[in-house]
Protein backbone atom coordinates (compact mmCIF):
# COMPACT_ATOMS: atom_id res chain seq x y z
CA UNK A 1 0.00 0.00 0.00
CA UNK A 2 1.39 3.49 -0.54
CA UNK A 3 1.63 5.54 2.19
CA UNK A 4 0.09 9.10 0.37
CA UNK A 5 -3.05 7.68 -0.85
CA UNK A 6 -3.84 10.76 -2.85
CA UNK A 7 -0.79 9.86 -5.54
CA UNK A 8 -1.64 12.58 -8.16
CA UNK A 9 -0.71 15.22 -5.47
CA UNK A 10 2.52 13.68 -4.20
CA UNK A 11 5.58 15.60 -5.38
CA UNK A 12 9.35 13.37 -5.00
CA UNK A 13 12.00 15.93 -4.60
CA UNK A 14 15.87 14.36 -5.61
CA UNK A 15 18.37 16.35 -4.39
CA UNK A 16 21.69 15.53 -6.55
CA UNK A 17 19.32 14.60 -9.52
CA UNK A 18 22.34 15.18 -12.01
CA UNK A 19 24.80 12.70 -10.07
CA UNK A 20 24.39 8.68 -10.42
CA UNK A 21 22.12 8.11 -8.15
CA UNK A 22 19.49 11.02 -8.23
CA UNK A 23 19.30 10.48 -12.07
CA UNK A 24 18.44 6.94 -11.82
CA UNK A 25 15.91 8.08 -8.99
CA UNK A 26 14.43 10.46 -11.42
CA UNK A 27 14.48 8.41 -14.71
CA UNK A 28 12.60 5.82 -12.57
CA UNK A 29 10.15 8.05 -10.62
CA UNK A 30 9.20 9.48 -13.63
CA UNK A 31 8.98 6.43 -15.58
CA UNK A 32 6.20 5.32 -12.79
CA UNK A 33 4.08 9.17 -14.00
CA UNK A 34 5.14 10.52 -10.49
CA UNK A 35 5.78 14.09 -9.45
CA UNK A 36 9.52 14.79 -10.28
CA UNK A 37 11.68 17.91 -8.88
CA UNK A 38 15.17 17.70 -9.27
CA UNK A 39 17.38 19.79 -6.68
CA UNK A 40 20.88 20.41 -8.29
CA UNK A 41 23.88 23.22 -8.15
CA UNK A 42 24.28 22.25 -11.56
CA UNK A 43 22.28 22.33 -14.79
CA UNK A 44 21.03 18.53 -15.43
CA UNK A 45 20.42 17.06 -18.83
CA UNK A 46 16.69 17.38 -19.78
CA UNK A 47 14.62 13.92 -18.65
CA UNK A 48 10.82 13.77 -19.44
CA UNK A 49 8.85 14.35 -16.81
CA UNK A 50 11.07 16.02 -14.22
CA UNK A 51 10.77 19.07 -13.42
CA UNK A 52 13.98 20.96 -12.22
CA UNK A 53 15.62 23.97 -9.49
CA UNK A 54 19.12 24.57 -9.17
CA UNK A 55 20.08 25.75 -5.59
CA UNK A 56 23.60 26.03 -3.71
CA UNK A 57 22.89 23.35 -0.81
CA UNK A 58 25.35 24.88 1.43
CA UNK A 59 22.86 28.12 1.04
CA UNK A 60 20.00 27.48 3.35
CA UNK A 61 18.70 30.99 1.74
CA UNK A 62 19.30 29.54 -1.91
CA UNK A 63 17.40 26.26 -0.90
CA UNK A 64 14.58 27.88 0.90
CA UNK A 65 14.48 30.11 -2.45
CA UNK A 66 14.34 27.00 -5.24
CA UNK A 67 11.55 25.02 -3.19
CA UNK A 68 9.37 28.05 -2.47
CA UNK A 69 6.18 27.10 -3.81
CA UNK A 70 6.86 23.32 -3.46
CA UNK A 71 5.63 20.84 -1.17
CA UNK A 72 7.54 17.73 -1.08
CA UNK A 73 6.06 14.44 -0.11
CA UNK A 74 8.72 12.19 -0.31
CA UNK A 75 12.96 13.52 -0.42
CA UNK A 76 15.56 11.56 -1.84
CA UNK A 77 18.76 12.93 -0.94
CA UNK A 78 21.53 11.66 -3.22
CA UNK A 79 23.83 14.80 -2.88
CA UNK A 80 26.99 15.51 -1.06
CA UNK A 81 29.95 17.45 -1.33
CA UNK A 82 34.10 16.72 -1.55
CA UNK A 83 36.38 19.08 0.87
CA UNK A 84 39.52 18.45 1.94
CA UNK A 85 39.13 17.41 5.38
CA UNK A 86 36.37 15.19 7.09
CA UNK A 87 36.02 17.59 9.82
CA UNK A 88 34.81 19.77 6.86
CA UNK A 89 33.33 17.02 5.06
CA UNK A 90 31.05 16.75 7.92
CA UNK A 91 30.02 20.63 8.60
CA UNK A 92 29.12 20.77 4.66
CA UNK A 93 27.22 17.91 4.05
CA UNK A 94 25.25 17.94 7.41
CA UNK A 95 24.22 21.33 6.34
CA UNK A 96 23.30 20.52 2.77
CA UNK A 97 20.99 17.84 4.90
CA UNK A 98 19.45 20.10 6.87
CA UNK A 99 19.03 23.04 4.79
CA UNK A 100 16.94 20.83 2.51
CA UNK A 101 14.68 19.50 5.20
CA UNK A 102 14.29 22.69 6.71
CA UNK A 103 12.79 24.21 3.34
CA UNK A 104 10.97 20.35 2.47
CA UNK A 105 9.36 20.07 6.28
CA UNK A 106 7.81 23.22 7.03
CA UNK A 107 4.50 22.76 4.48
CA UNK A 108 3.88 19.56 6.61
CA UNK A 109 3.11 17.62 4.11
CA UNK A 110 6.73 15.44 4.00
CA UNK A 111 6.45 12.20 5.01
CA UNK A 112 9.64 10.08 3.84
CA UNK A 113 12.98 10.86 3.92
CA UNK A 114 15.46 8.40 2.06
CA UNK A 115 18.64 9.58 2.63
CA UNK A 116 21.71 7.61 0.34
CA UNK A 117 25.28 6.97 1.86
CA UNK A 118 27.41 4.17 1.83
CA UNK A 119 30.07 1.42 3.24
CA UNK A 120 32.55 4.23 4.71
CA UNK A 121 29.80 3.63 7.05
CA UNK A 122 31.60 0.28 8.16
CA UNK A 123 34.73 1.36 6.79
CA UNK A 124 35.19 5.30 8.22
CA UNK A 125 35.73 8.14 5.66
CA UNK A 126 38.25 8.74 2.85
CA UNK A 127 41.22 9.84 5.29
CA UNK A 128 41.07 7.31 7.71
CA UNK A 129 39.97 4.39 4.94
CA UNK A 130 39.53 0.90 6.87
CA UNK A 131 42.49 1.57 8.45
CA UNK A 132 40.82 0.62 12.20
CA UNK A 133 39.55 -2.22 13.36
CA UNK A 134 38.08 -3.78 10.32
CA UNK A 135 34.40 -4.99 10.54
CA UNK A 136 33.38 -8.82 9.75
CA UNK A 137 32.10 -8.98 5.98
CA UNK A 138 29.43 -9.25 5.32
CA UNK A 139 28.36 -6.07 6.44
CA UNK A 140 25.54 -5.45 8.64
CA UNK A 141 23.24 -2.69 9.27
CA UNK A 142 22.92 -2.97 13.23
CA UNK A 143 26.64 -2.78 13.82
CA UNK A 144 27.72 0.15 15.85
CA UNK A 145 29.54 3.23 14.35
CA UNK A 146 33.04 3.68 14.23
CA UNK A 147 35.03 5.90 17.01
CA UNK A 148 35.88 8.19 14.32
CA UNK A 149 34.16 11.20 12.50
CA UNK A 150 32.53 10.14 9.33
CA UNK A 151 29.76 13.05 7.46
CA UNK A 152 27.36 9.71 6.88
CA UNK A 153 26.95 9.40 10.30
CA UNK A 154 26.59 13.59 10.75
CA UNK A 155 23.78 13.44 7.71
CA UNK A 156 21.90 10.54 9.58
CA UNK A 157 21.42 12.68 12.40
CA UNK A 158 20.59 15.63 10.53
CA UNK A 159 17.63 13.06 8.78
CA UNK A 160 16.38 11.75 12.76
CA UNK A 161 16.98 15.53 14.15
CA UNK A 162 14.12 16.36 11.47
CA UNK A 163 12.30 13.31 11.73
CA UNK A 164 11.42 14.26 14.96
CA UNK A 165 10.83 17.82 14.07
CA UNK A 166 8.45 17.29 10.88
CA UNK A 167 7.02 14.02 12.25
CA UNK A 168 8.29 12.18 8.80
CA UNK A 169 9.63 8.48 8.55
CA UNK A 170 12.66 7.77 6.86
CA UNK A 171 15.19 5.49 5.11
CA UNK A 172 19.19 5.21 5.07
CA UNK A 173 20.32 3.37 2.00
CA UNK A 174 24.20 1.89 2.18
CA UNK A 175 24.84 1.23 -1.21
CA UNK A 176 28.39 0.01 -2.27
CA UNK A 177 30.27 1.41 -5.49
CA UNK A 178 27.32 2.57 -8.04
CA UNK A 179 27.45 1.60 -11.59
CA UNK A 180 25.34 4.26 -13.23
CA UNK A 181 26.04 7.10 -15.77
CA UNK A 182 26.36 10.62 -14.60
CA UNK A 183 29.11 12.47 -16.81
CA UNK A 184 31.18 15.16 -14.16
CA UNK A 185 30.23 12.82 -11.20
CA UNK A 186 32.81 12.35 -8.26
CA UNK A 187 32.81 8.98 -7.73
CA UNK A 188 31.98 6.68 -10.90
CA UNK A 189 34.02 3.75 -11.28
CA UNK A 190 32.41 2.25 -14.23
CA UNK A 191 33.04 5.22 -16.30
CA UNK A 192 36.81 5.66 -15.26
CA UNK A 193 37.17 2.30 -16.08
CA UNK A 194 35.79 2.60 -19.62
CA UNK A 195 38.03 5.63 -20.41
CA UNK A 196 40.52 3.78 -19.08
CA UNK A 197 40.27 0.79 -21.21
CA UNK A 198 39.52 3.41 -23.97
CA UNK A 199 42.95 5.41 -23.61
CA UNK A 200 44.76 2.23 -23.33
CA UNK A 201 43.06 0.89 -26.42
CA UNK A 202 43.96 3.82 -28.23
CA UNK A 203 47.55 3.69 -27.35
CA UNK A 204 47.82 -0.14 -28.17
CA UNK A 205 48.73 -1.05 -23.93
CA UNK A 206 46.93 -3.49 -22.08
CA UNK A 207 44.12 -2.67 -19.26
CA UNK A 208 46.13 -2.88 -16.00
CA UNK A 209 44.28 -3.56 -13.14
CA UNK A 210 45.10 -0.42 -10.66
CA UNK A 211 44.42 -2.20 -7.11
CA UNK A 212 45.68 -4.14 -4.85
CA UNK A 213 45.72 -8.54 -3.84
CA UNK A 214 43.37 -8.03 -1.39
CA UNK A 215 40.67 -6.80 -3.83
CA UNK A 216 41.88 -8.65 -6.40
CA UNK A 217 41.43 -12.04 -4.77
CA UNK A 218 38.49 -10.97 -2.62
CA UNK A 219 35.05 -11.69 -2.24
CA UNK A 220 33.23 -7.86 -3.48
CA UNK A 221 30.01 -6.66 -4.50
CA UNK A 222 28.66 -3.23 -6.15
CA UNK A 223 25.08 -1.73 -6.53
CA UNK A 224 23.04 -0.95 -9.61
CA UNK A 225 21.92 3.08 -9.75
CA UNK A 226 18.85 1.39 -10.88
CA UNK A 227 18.61 -1.14 -7.96
CA UNK A 228 19.21 2.37 -5.55
CA UNK A 229 16.74 4.04 -6.72
CA UNK A 230 14.08 0.78 -6.77
CA UNK A 231 14.53 0.22 -3.10
CA UNK A 232 15.03 4.24 -2.20
CA UNK A 233 11.30 4.42 -3.56
CA UNK A 234 10.20 0.94 -2.41
CA UNK A 235 11.51 2.17 1.46
CA UNK A 236 9.46 5.87 0.61
CA UNK A 237 6.31 4.14 -0.58
CA UNK A 238 5.38 0.90 1.54
CA UNK A 239 3.30 0.69 4.25
CA UNK A 240 4.15 -0.14 7.64
CA UNK A 241 7.86 -0.58 7.76
CA UNK A 242 10.32 0.80 10.38
CA UNK A 243 12.58 3.64 9.92
CA UNK A 244 16.08 2.52 9.50
CA UNK A 245 19.02 1.57 7.01
CA UNK A 246 19.63 -1.23 4.36
CA UNK A 247 22.51 -2.25 3.22
CA UNK A 248 21.80 -1.81 -0.89
CA UNK A 249 23.84 -4.56 -3.43
CA UNK A 250 23.39 -6.35 -6.43
CA UNK A 251 22.50 -9.27 -4.59
CA UNK A 252 25.30 -11.12 -6.91
CA UNK A 253 29.11 -11.15 -5.38
CA UNK A 254 32.29 -11.79 -7.66
CA UNK A 255 36.31 -11.73 -7.33
CA UNK A 256 38.07 -8.98 -9.65
CA UNK A 257 40.20 -11.50 -10.59
CA UNK A 258 36.79 -13.19 -12.31
CA UNK A 259 35.14 -9.84 -13.29
CA UNK A 260 38.22 -7.92 -14.70
CA UNK A 261 39.30 -10.15 -18.01
CA UNK A 262 35.30 -9.77 -18.30
CA UNK A 263 35.48 -6.36 -18.44
CA UNK A 264 38.35 -6.43 -20.67
CA UNK A 265 36.09 -8.42 -23.55
CA UNK A 266 33.86 -5.86 -22.99
CA UNK A 267 35.95 -3.42 -23.81
CA UNK A 268 37.85 -4.61 -26.45
CA UNK A 269 41.31 -4.41 -24.36
CA UNK A 270 44.18 -6.79 -23.02
CA UNK A 271 43.30 -7.65 -19.77
CA UNK A 272 46.21 -7.43 -17.22
CA UNK A 273 45.63 -8.41 -13.54
CA UNK A 274 47.23 -7.87 -10.35
CA UNK A 275 51.05 -8.64 -10.14
CA UNK A 276 53.40 -7.76 -7.22
CA UNK A 277 52.11 -4.32 -6.55
CA UNK A 278 49.29 -2.27 -7.13
CA UNK A 279 49.32 0.23 -9.97
CA UNK A 280 47.30 3.43 -9.46
CA UNK A 281 45.34 5.35 -11.89
CA UNK A 282 46.54 8.28 -10.60
CA UNK A 283 50.08 6.65 -11.91
CA UNK A 284 49.22 5.30 -14.78
CA UNK A 285 47.21 7.49 -16.25
CA UNK A 286 49.10 11.06 -15.30
CA UNK A 287 49.58 13.05 -18.11
CA UNK A 288 46.85 11.48 -20.49
CA UNK A 289 44.59 14.78 -20.46
CA UNK A 290 46.17 15.72 -24.25
CA UNK A 291 45.44 12.55 -25.11
CA UNK A 292 41.94 11.99 -24.25
CA UNK A 293 41.51 14.98 -26.02
CA UNK A 294 42.75 14.18 -29.20
CA UNK A 295 40.83 11.01 -28.73
CA UNK A 296 37.54 13.20 -28.08
CA UNK A 297 38.36 15.35 -31.56
CA UNK A 298 39.05 12.38 -33.25
CA UNK A 299 36.09 10.36 -32.51
CA UNK A 300 33.84 13.19 -32.03
CA UNK A 301 33.20 12.26 -28.23
CA UNK A 302 30.53 14.30 -26.06
CA UNK A 303 33.58 15.03 -23.53
CA UNK A 304 36.99 16.39 -23.87
CA UNK A 305 37.70 17.13 -20.53
CA UNK A 306 39.27 14.17 -18.78
CA UNK A 307 38.48 15.26 -15.57
CA UNK A 308 34.38 15.05 -15.94
CA UNK A 309 34.78 11.93 -17.38
CA UNK A 310 37.10 9.51 -15.09
CA UNK A 311 37.80 9.96 -11.11
CA UNK A 312 41.04 7.96 -10.67
CA UNK A 313 41.41 8.77 -7.20
CA UNK A 314 38.37 7.03 -6.30
CA UNK A 315 38.96 4.08 -8.27
CA UNK A 316 42.28 4.14 -6.95
CA UNK A 317 40.46 4.08 -3.26
CA UNK A 318 38.09 1.66 -3.99
CA UNK A 319 40.32 -1.12 -5.59
CA UNK A 320 43.12 -0.71 -2.79
CA UNK A 321 40.99 -1.16 0.07
CA UNK A 322 42.71 -3.54 2.57
CA UNK A 323 39.94 -5.32 3.66
CA UNK A 324 37.31 -7.53 1.37
CA UNK A 325 34.43 -5.36 1.05
CA UNK A 326 30.63 -7.03 0.90
CA UNK A 327 27.34 -6.74 2.20
CA UNK A 328 24.44 -8.61 4.19
CA UNK A 329 21.01 -7.81 2.68
CA UNK A 330 19.05 -10.04 5.01
CA UNK A 331 17.20 -6.98 6.25
CA UNK A 332 15.88 -5.70 3.51
CA UNK A 333 14.99 -8.72 1.79
CA UNK A 334 12.97 -9.60 5.06
CA UNK A 335 11.12 -6.61 4.40
CA UNK A 336 10.05 -7.30 0.83
CA UNK A 337 12.38 -6.23 -0.86
CA UNK A 338 13.94 -8.66 -3.70
CA UNK A 339 15.57 -6.68 -6.27
CA UNK A 340 18.65 -7.97 -7.83
CA UNK A 341 21.08 -7.09 -10.20
CA UNK A 342 23.64 -8.84 -12.31
CA UNK A 343 26.70 -6.86 -11.94
CA UNK A 344 28.56 -7.86 -15.44
CA UNK A 345 25.50 -7.06 -17.08
CA UNK A 346 24.87 -3.90 -15.53
CA UNK A 347 28.91 -3.02 -16.31
CA UNK A 348 27.35 -4.03 -19.95
CA UNK A 349 24.34 -2.20 -20.03
CA UNK A 350 26.53 1.23 -18.78
CA UNK A 351 29.26 0.43 -21.86
CA UNK A 352 26.66 0.00 -24.41
CA UNK A 353 24.80 3.90 -22.55
CA UNK A 354 28.80 5.85 -22.56
CA UNK A 355 29.02 4.18 -26.37
CA UNK A 356 25.64 5.19 -27.65
CA UNK A 357 26.06 8.73 -26.05
CA UNK A 358 29.72 9.39 -27.64
CA UNK A 359 31.44 9.26 -24.07
CA UNK A 360 33.84 6.80 -25.10
CA UNK A 361 34.20 5.51 -28.72
CA UNK A 362 32.13 2.91 -30.27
Amino acid sequence: MNRNHHSGRQLALVVGGTGIAGRALCRELAGQGRRVLSLSRGTPAPLDGVETVRADLTDAESVAHALAGHAPTQVFFTAWSRRATEAENIVVNAAMVRHVLDAAGRSGRLRHVALVTGLKHYLGPFEAYATGAARETPFHEDEPRLPVPNFYYAQEDEVWEAAERYRFTWSVHRSHTIIGHSVGHAMNMGMTLAVQASLCRAAGRPFVFPGNEVQWNGVTDMTDAGLLARQMIWAATTEGLPSQAYNTANGDVFRWRWMWPRLAELLEVEPEGFAERPRPLEQQMAGEADAWRALAARERLAEPDLDRVASWWHTDGDLNRPVECFTDLTRSRNAGFTGYADTLASFAALFDTLRRERVIPG
